[in-house]
């Protein structure tokens, strides 16, 4: 723990874990808070594809601006996004439950629109669009591991996500027990992101090589905050087109296993968003569980991935290869969706288990790969587009997910579960194709 603490990481784990924190103290109130101001499950579904739209927009913008001017300097205006919208969401706290509009149908349910409804609807919008947080943070990750390495810091950083997933859900639940319910969690969250803010600016170094120093500006000079500096990082005349292959999407789909590594971050973030969106309509109408209940669910959940995704993890890294451990992972993962279809309290963790297993094995596992892939130079747009993916993916979930438990319940799950099963088939294809590539690139040294 104490070499931990003094290395390199540390920083950008301790940042991870405080914005998760802030962001997992919802999960487990946030349909609750929904219902009580007048919302359905529909309107859920569509609250919870605000933030990976607006995200799907800004992720790339500021994936390609860490590029340019830092990771440090983005994870500042991600976190800074983050906070405002946190004072947005007390603020609908505190207005009138003013009925805008309610509808009735087979399809939406029925819902009333109220006034702190749409402020929170606001508020997701803006944390998404600034939300570039978790595609910089992986970008950053990248800089400064190398290839001994790549999978264990991967796996610490799954780690800080899941144990602020632990603490998040689980604190959540027991403060919306107290007199200011569901209020004080959203007020704990915007303090947490605060605190964020001052953590990323005092302690976490610059990973980019070709942005200026932080340590040297103030964050009153704007103009100097966004100063880019890279004449230490580019030849003469290369500068334009490193940027311009740094930015096109169409630059960056072509570099080899892009493709079908983006595919299957969609794919993984389609089927969690039909999860997510299901879980707390299950759980509030199905099985009549309080926030506390929901949220000790999803507290044993992350507490199972900060096992695997630690020590499990670093020592599985060392004797099985990403490529493997995404394929048992996603495997775990179908057989827990399909668990998740019995209404038993048994079977419901047994199926959490597995599916903390399978999760917990698989996604830092996948990140490592696609963290190899381009380079240093492009890996903070590597990133930003397959935010954008998981994005697009979520929104498309989130509204799914939402109207599809209206209508055929916990059924939702097994499209989940099909869904694992697609990307166990597109690993074992990639993993072929990762052969071929590594034999060429082998005879093309013996050649040389």
């Amino acid at each position: 723990m104490a070499s931990l603490l003094r290395s390199k990481i540390f920083p950008i784990l301790m940042v991870n874990f405080i914005g998760i924190l802030g962001y997992s103290v919802v999960i487990p109130i946030l349909i609750y808070i929904v219902t009580d101001f007048g919302g359905n499950g529909f309107i859920y579904g569509i609250l919870g594809a605000m933030y990976p739209f607006f995200q799907f927009i800004g992720a790339p913008i500021l994936g390609k601006l860490s590029d340019r001017i830092g990771r440090k300097k983005v994870l500042i205006i991600s976190q800074a996004g983050t906070f405002l919208a946190w004072s947005l969401f007390i603020l609908a706290f505190l207005l009138p439950e003013t009925d805008l509009w309610s509808q009735e149908s087979e399809i939406t349910g029925n819902y009333v629109m109220t006034l702190p409804l749409i402020v929170i609807f606001i508020a997701r919008i803006f944390d998404g669009f600034t939300g570039g947080n978790v595609s910089v943070a992986n970008a950053y990750l990248s800089d400064i591991s190398d290839d001994e390495n790549r999978n264990s810091n991967f796996g610490k950083m799954g780690a800080s996500t899941s144990l602020g997933f632990v603490l998040g859900p689980a604190v959540a639940g027991l403060l919306a027990t107290t007199f200011l319910e569901e209020l004080l969690p959203i007020i704990i969250a915007a303090i947490i992101s605060l605190i964020a803010i001052f953590v990323i600016h005092y302690r976490l170094e610059e990973s980019n090589p070709c942005a200026v120093d932080t340590r040297k500006i103030s964050l009153r000079n704007i103009r100097r905050f966004f100063q880019v500096e890279h004449k230490d990082c580019y030849t003469e005349g290369e500068e334009e087109q490193q940027d311009e292959d740094a930015v096109a999407f169409k630059r960056i789909i072509k570099i080899s296993g892009i493709p079908l590594l983006f595919s299957i971050y969609f794919l993984t973030f389609f089927a969690f968003s039909l999860f997510y969106a299901g879980l707390p309509i299950y759980a509030n109408t199905l099985l009549d569980w309080t926030a506390i209940e929901l949220g000790i669910f999803l507290a044993y959940s992350s507490l199972i991935m900060v096992v695997v995704q630690g020590p499990i993890l670093n020592w599985l890294s060392k004797r099985i290869n990403s490529h493997t451990l995404v394929l048992i992972g996603s495997l775990c993962l179908a057989i827990s969706f399909s668990l998740l279809t019995f209404e038993s309290i048994v079977m419901l963790y047994v199926a959490n288990t597995i599916l903390s297993i399978g999760n917990g094995l698989m996604w830092p596992s996948f990140l490592s790969l696609l963290s190899a892939t381009g380079t240093k130079k492009t890996q903070g747009t590597i990133q930003g587009f397959g935010t954008s993916m998981g994005s697009i993916a979520s929104m498309i979930g989130l509204v799914m997910g939402g109207i599809l438990f209206e209508t055929i319940t916990t059924y939702t799950f097994l499209m989940g579960g099909g869904l694992f099963l697609i990307i166990t088939i597109l690993m074992i294809v990639h993993r072929y194709r990762h052969k071929d590539d590594l034999k060429t690139e082998t005879a093309d040294v013996v050649v040389t």
